[in-house]
Formats: C-alpha cells, structure tokens, sequence
C-alpha cells in the first residue's frame, strides 16, 4: 500500500470541494486544438496558442472550480509552448484558481520523480494544483508522485477507466477478483485511507479530511468502478460533446456526489472565442448540472 509522507493539514482535495461547493463543480478545459484556434480566427502558431491561452485564462478564473490545460496542445510547440503553459499556470495561480495539468505522465523510480516534480515540486515554472497520470506500470511505481502531492498538498488524479472506447477492454480485463480499473481505483483508495490516518494524528486536525489522490472515470461508461471507498476527487471526462449528461455524472458519483467534477472542454471552447461568451457557457453548464438535481 503506498505511504503518505510529510502530510499537510489542508491539501488539494478539501481545497477542491470547497471550490466547488462555491463555483459549481465543473473543471473546465483549455484543449488549444488546431480547429479551435482556426474557429477563433487564431493562427495556429506559438502567438495564436497565447492569445487563445489569455481569452481562457480571463474567462474561467473565477468561474471555474478546476482549470485543466491540455498539455500535448503546448507541447507541440516545443519551448515556446511551454512558456505559455508556464504563464498559464501562473496566471491561474494569481488569479486564486486550482489547476490540473493534464499531462499523464506515468513511468518507473527516478523517471517518476522527475514528472512529478516538474508538475507538483514547489520551485517549478510548470507546477499544477494536480497532474494526471498514468498507472499501467502498476499503480505503486507512481509513489514518488504520491510522496510530493502529499508533501506540498497538491494532488493527483489516476487514470482509472476513462471514456475512450479503446481502452475499455483493457480497463476491464478482470481476475478472480475484479477489474484492472477496480484495482486502480482501491489503490487510490488506500492511500488516501493512510492520508486520513496520517491527517488524525494531528491535534485539531480535521478528522475526516479528503484525499488528495482522485481517479479519472468515464462519465461516459456503462459499467463504472466502485467509487465508495474512495474519498478523494473524480474528474469525469465524457459529457458534453461526448454525449454523457448529468443523469450520467449523478450516478456514478452517487456515494460521494461532492466529490464529483465534470470535465467540460469543447462544449464551453467552442463559444469562444469572446471571454463573456466563454464565461456565459461556464455558467450555463454550471446550472445545467447543478440547478437540475446534481448537488
């Protein structure tokens, strides 16, 4: 079972729901695909990726519970789009907003620890609220992240069972027990049952404190992991242009429905690319999925 080092009393995952119970619970994406630039009358080089980058930055930082730049859209730039995504964290960061790089890093020892310092180490231009990963070289090689998402108290969000339908036969191969994806899913679990464990030795500290360790679950799946014994964050991919609907998000998120947090990329993206326009299909989704029954 992983182990937890260096526990701070208030990590990622508190700061997450008290987010959302203030914003509504949507992470919303800033995914700079070609096409989206082309639609916002953007060129699709390192100064359309900026302007494109800012009209977000302005439009979800203080609508948006949870902001997640894709990173491979950066990266494709080689340096010069990592100095935007560098500005971009940073910007979010003053602007008071939690962010997840999605960056699903995931590889083995010293290799592990590089990624997760350069998405979660405190001195890092790229440093993120959280980072997504991958498990499939077995979710305990992922410990070094864990260690620093616990030391500085940011967080982690696994991929568990994720809405492309290449992966689900994969995610699904199951032993006697349960599923690849139920595997991840418990492991995760487990961790945060050590943070909790960890948190209580603190005097005054909150005694029932959630994880900062989250999966990546399919808003889209008809078949979803066990999430009851999580207690840490779920990001859902899926809905909106994906087809999943809130009906969907309500039930797998049924045991812990403030744990729960849509993500909603091309669905707000596609408004651009004026900020009230963006800033208007936050809140319009927000209250699709908030105002009508998903609390």
């Amino acid at each position: 079972m992983p182990q937890s080092t260096n526990i701070q009393p208030v990590g990622f995952g508190e700061r997450l729901v008290a987010a959302g119970q203030v914003r509504g619970r949507l992470c919303v994406g800033i995914d700079p695909h070609p096409y989206l630039l082309q639609q916002w009358g953007l060129e699709d080089t390192v100064d359309g990726l900026r302007r494109f980058s800012e009209a977000c930055v302005e439009a979800f930082a203080d609508t948006a519970a949870l902001v997640k730049p894709q990173v491979a859209f950066y990266e494709r730039f080689g340096s010069q789009g990592f100095a935007v995504l560098e500005d971009t964290f940073q910007y979010l960061r003053e602007a008071g907003c939690l962010t997840v790089a999605d960056a699903k890093r995931g590889d083995i020892g010293s290799t592990m620890a590089g990624y997760a310092d350069a998405w979660l180490g405190e001195s890092s231009p790229l440093r993120a609220d959280a980072v997504t990963v991958s498990p499939y070289l077995g979710v305990a090689a992922l410990q070094p992240v864990f260690d620093l998402a616990a030391k500085t108290g940011r967080g982690v969000f696994v991929l568990a069972a994720t809405s492309n339908p290449e992966a689900v036969q994969l995610q699904n191969f199951r032993d006697d027990s349960h599923t690849v994806a139920q595997h991840v899913v418990d492991t995760c679990a487990a961790f945060n049952s050590e943070y909790a464990a960890s948190s209580a030795q603190d005097e005054g500290a909150n005694q029932h404190p959630v994880g900062d360790i989250g999966v990546v679950v399919g808003a889209t799946l008809d078949t979803p992991p066990d999430l009851s014994q999580l207690n840490g964050p779920v990001l859902l991919p899926g809905v909106g242009a994906q087809g999943a609907t809130a009906a969907d998000v309500a039930k797998i998120t049924q045991t812990a429905p403030q744990l729960g947090f849509p993500n909603v990329s091309r669905a707000i993206l596609n408004a651009g690319p004026q900020v009230a326009d963006l800033q208007k299909a936050v809140q319009e989704t927000s209250r699709e999925y908030f105002d009508g029954g998903l609390v």
